[in-house]
């Protein structure tokens, strides 16, 4: 390559670049970046070279094949693209070996072309590679342009602008995308001065973590006198779970050398290198190659671009410690040195590598920097918010569908990153929290995802934008465990130097150790925070100042987990192994022992395994045949094939041990083996599943139970609430036999509150429980409900199952996608009603058990889905005739984890003769109220 000396050589270089991007024969690209090669790219792109060699071969035709960088959606690589001259560029994700022949025979045909276009993921027409534009074709019209997939909706590719485009290892096709025109920009007609003018009018802020402006740093430099001066870029990326920087090296690496040329043209220097981590091999190899191509360009060196500036970098690997992140520790570790912080000042501008005047920045705040200089401050500023301006890119990890590297504008909201461009946890998962940051961040609940990514916005909840981790965690995740993981890491990667950051860090770590164990105290609590604060007030680096907001943010947000693990010695998420047997155990309400009954089962012991699974469930019949079955959802099982059905266990225990006679026996141990009476009496409100638990266990403790019911009967909405199809009644009443074995009293027909007053049940009473369930059902709020004809979900059961229930046309209605709308539609559909379920989500996204919406199609009810009720229509007798929806479509992931109902304007009226609303129902706890007992604003107590 002959160097470039002019603006007329840069010119000549960048269209032999351009022949390259946009080839005369086809081009077909495949992500070769560490995550690429990880998941397999370096096969395919093996398989490509196979079948181009095979069509050279038969008819001297094969595509051009070439290894780009990383596009940024890890979760789908391998990623590639195909471009046809003319035509728009294909992308295709999750790339398979065993398809190369395809790619490779539609790059010459155009009836292949077309029949793999079906199969693309988007299409790109121009790409803006911000230092210059590239128009590859139009066509393909069935295919989404690229940033109309979910992933990428809303990003800004500024930083990212050449990832996945270009060659990372060809400065031919850096020049063709526009790169080094900024240099030639700046060296031929512009001042250093006015270089920094411009990165001050960007207002473009420190990108590793503090944010500090950086024209101010820059200016600090500049103004400094002497004949050797230092710009570094610290690519020292230590945070679990990020990799920004690595793939903005490993995929753009002119982009760094240029940014950093500039900013040593600006501030004078005439010496640099880039400190970077040694098991980065793919970006230090990559650096280097494009170290020595920019030196044959002279592009670096001495007289850059015929002028009398002269600059070289250089690379110094680092052994990989968090605290070399902090620029005192870099400096030191380069120079050889142990990497431990010194105070400031003097600041590195005025002392730093080898006393010598030095910058720093990182690696994305560099790769800011020929844009700006391109475009102009002005331009850079106009996206963001203005404290917080142009883009950043985050490592999107964690428990989100979408992983990968997302650049978009500061100012968008949490929640559009991790539900929209994430798409969010999935199926029976919802997201709890974001750790953002880095190990230094802060831990962000779901509420507060409508916060903006901005430095304002994350400081004011507790947390730091850092280098742009983002890490995501759904309710498998402990927030006692997530905060000490981070703690162990920092401080394992503390430098020791400071009696706050060693010794606070080390009393931290123990406190949050002794909690997830379930040894700790309140007054723990009370002193990891007193330490916390400490250690961030005191410490003398960032490392130290920082490593406790994630115990503060945790502590704050959730508080009541910490409490948990203290008080019921619980680890919900089930990551604290001290304080659970089991992943099964501990996501059932009932905390039941299943490994326990299962090793009793496999030995052919029925009786003990029925023992021992009426010890936690006094009703496993009946439990049995309706649970919603939260040990699913943890089986190990799963892993292998289907999780263990532990209903149809508990089923087939109570069933068999009942035809052998041998229940009786089992019922008389429980009740020989009570407690001494203590002479405490308790007083029970509903003999729901709620009371009738309660009341087995306290009674087993010694203390005389009496449960009120309002009704005939014991069992709440066993009994009343769902259809003796699902649930025999006899099985019911059989099983509540033991309830009296054990001497609990029920006394029916009594309304508390009604028939005899909360005050004096509460006077006649050690103890009063109410367990009344949610038996209210929730509203509409439509025009219409009031019309004859409409009829709540779970009353309609309920007046069901006493036989009181009101006669209805042959044309069902049923609103809601619950286990209450599934129960009354089967119901109605055995009464020979014609049956239609209108749900406002997709299929997948109703909250019914799987089973029982399987049954429901199966018997032949309809399902009509992405219905949103709009009014219910009457006649002129006052009786309901139709239902009006709006058709909905799905939008972003919400954050319930599932795709938000979107309006479309579009309206439908289904004719119907009776309507059931079964849309939620509610705690009704008025009478309680009244009697001056709290309650939530769901009417919880």
């Amino acid at each position: 390559m002959n160097p470039i000396r002019s603006m007329a050589d840069l010119e000549t270089a960048k269209a032999r670049g351009l022949s390259k991007l946009v080839p005369a024969t086809t081009r077909i690209a495949v992500g070769m970046g560490t995550c690429g090669i990880g998941n397999g790219a370096d096969l395919l792109f093996a398989a490509l070279e196979k079948a181009a060699a095979k069509a050279a071969a038969k008819n001297g035709m094969a595509p051009v094949l070439k290894k780009v960088g990383c596009f940024g959606f890890c979760a789908a690589e391998p990623l590639l693209t195909l471009a046809v001259p003319g035509k728009p560029v294909l992308l295709f994700t999750k790339a398979d070996a065993k398809d190369a022949a395809a790619f490779v025979e539609a790059a010459s045909d155009p009836k292949a072309l077309e029949r793999l276009a079906k199969k693309a993921d988007g299409k790109i027409e121009t790409w803006d590679f911000r230092t210059s534009v590239l128009r590859f074709g139009e066509g393909f019209p069935e295919v989404r342009p690229w940033n109309q997939i979910p992933f990428f909706e809303g990003q800004e590719k500024v930083v990212l602008r050449d990832a996945g485009i270009i060659d990372p290892e060809d400065v031919e096709e850096y020049l063709g995308a526009g790169g080094y025109g900024a240099l030639a920009k700046a060296i031929l007609s512009m001042k250093p001065a006015e270089v920094i003018l411009e990165v001050d009018r960007a207002g473009l802020r420190g990108r590793g973590g503090a944010g500090f402006p950086t024209a101010r740093k820059w200016k600090m430099m500049a103004d400094r006198p002497g004949p050797e001066k230092w710009v570094v870029c610290n690519a020292d990326e230590g945070d679990p779970g990020a990799y920004m920087n690595r793939n903005e090296i490993e995929s753009d690496p002119h982009a760094l050398v240029e940014g950093m040329i500039l900013g040593a043209y600006a501030m004078g220097a005439n010496k640099g290198f880039v400190y970077v981590r040694a098991e980065y091999p793919l970006a230090v190899d990559r650096l280097r190659k494009a170290l020595d191509d920019a030196r044959s360009l002279g592009l670096l060196g001495k007289n850059i671009l015929g002028s009398d500036f002269s600059f070289d970098l250089e690379i110094v690997m680092g052994a990989g410690a968090f605290v070399c992140g902090e620029e005192t520790a870099l400096t030191a570790s380069a120079e050889g040195k142990a990497g431990r912080p010194v105070p400031r000042p003097p600041f590195p501008a005025e002392k730093g590598f080898r006393g010598l005047p030095t910058n720093i920045n990182n690696v994305e705040t560099w790769c800011n920097v020929p844009a700006i200089v391109s475009k102009g401050g002005a331009w850079f500023a106009g996206i963001g918010l203005p404290k917080s301006t142009g883009t950043k890119v985050f490592s999107l990890v964690g428990k989100v569908n979408n992983t990968g590297l997302v650049e978009l504008p500061l100012g968008t909201k949490l929640e559009k990153m991790i539900y929209g461009m994430g798409g969010g946890a999935g199926m029976n998962k919802a997201i709890r929290a974001v750790q953002s940051g880095g190990p230094s961040g802060g831990c962000i609940p779901a509420d507060k995802f409508d916060a903006t990514i901005d430095y304002e916005s994350l400081a004011s909840i507790g947390a730091i934008m850092g280098s742009g981790g983002m890490v995501v965690m759904d309710q498998d995740n402990c927030m006692v465990d997530v905060a000490r993981y981070f703690v162990s890491f920092t401080a394992a990667e503390s430098c020791g130097k400071c009696t706050p950051c060693r010794e606070g860090l080390s009393q931290m770590l123990r406190i949050l150790t002794d909690v997830s164990k379930g040894q700790a105290t309140y007054a723990d609590l009370d002193e990891l925070e007193r330490l916390a604060r400490t250690v961030k007030d005191s410490a003398l680096c960032g490392l130290g100042q920082t490593a406790a907001n994630p115990v503060l943010t945790t502590l704050k947000y959730f508080r009541e987990e910490y409490e948990r693990h203290i008080r019921d010695q619980r680890c919900d998420a089930g990551t604290c192994e001290a304080l659970f047997s089991a992943l099964c155990e501990n996501s059932c309400p009932m905390h039941m022992n299943i490994p326990g009954y299962l090793a009793l089962l496999k030995e052919g012991r029925l009786e003990d395994a029925y023992e021992l699974t009426l010890r936690d469930n006094p009703l496993p019949g009946t439990i049995g045949r309706i649970c919603h079955f939260h040990c699913s959802m943890r089986c190990r099982r799963e892993t292998l094939d289907d999780p263990v059905q532990q209903g149809e266990i508990h089923r087939y225990l109570a069933d068999t041990i009942r035809k052998m006679g041998r229940e009786q026996a089992v019922w008389k141990r429980l009740a020989e083996e009570k407690a001494k009476p203590t002479g405490k009496k308790v007083a029970i409100i509903g003999s729901g599943p709620a009371g009738l638990a309660a009341a087995f266990y306290l009674v087993r403790l010694g203390h005389e139970v009496t449960i009120y019911e309002d009704k005939d009967k014991a069992g709440g909405i066993l009994r009343y609430g769902i259809p003796s199809y699902r649930l025999p009644k006899d099985e019911l009443d059989h099983e509540l036999q033991l309830f009296s074995k054990l001497g609990i009293k029920f006394v029916f027909r009594t309304k508390v509150g009604r028939d005899i007053a909360l005050a004096d049940l509460a006077k006649k009473s050690d103890a009063v429980l109410v367990c009344v369930g949610a038996e209210g059902d929730k509203s509409l709020a439509i025009p219409g409900e009031d019309l004859q004809g409409v009829h709540p979900g779970y009353e309609f059961l309920d007046l069901f199952a006493a036989k009181k229930a009101p006669k209805t046309g042959r044309r069902i209605l049923v609103i809601g996608g619950g286990n209450v709308a599934i129960d009354a539609a089967r119901t109605l559909y055995r009464l020979d009603k014609d049956v239609t379920v209108a749900y406002r989500r997709t299929r997948a996204d109703m909250p019914a058990n799987r089973a029982e919406i399987e049954g429901a199609e199966e018997e032949g009810i309809r399902f009509r889905f992405m219905l949103s009720p709009q009014e219910i229509l009457g006649d002129e007798k006052g009786r309901v005739r139709a239902v009006r929806f709006e058709i909905m479509k799905a939008g972003p992931i919400d954050r319930s984890g599932r795709p938000t109902p979107v309006s479309t304007g579009h309206f439908e009226d289904i004719p119907c003769d009776d309507v059931i609303v079964a849309v939620g129902e509610n705690v009704d706890s008025g009478d309680f109220v009244k009697d001056g007992i709290k309650a939530a604003k769901d009417g919880r107590i």
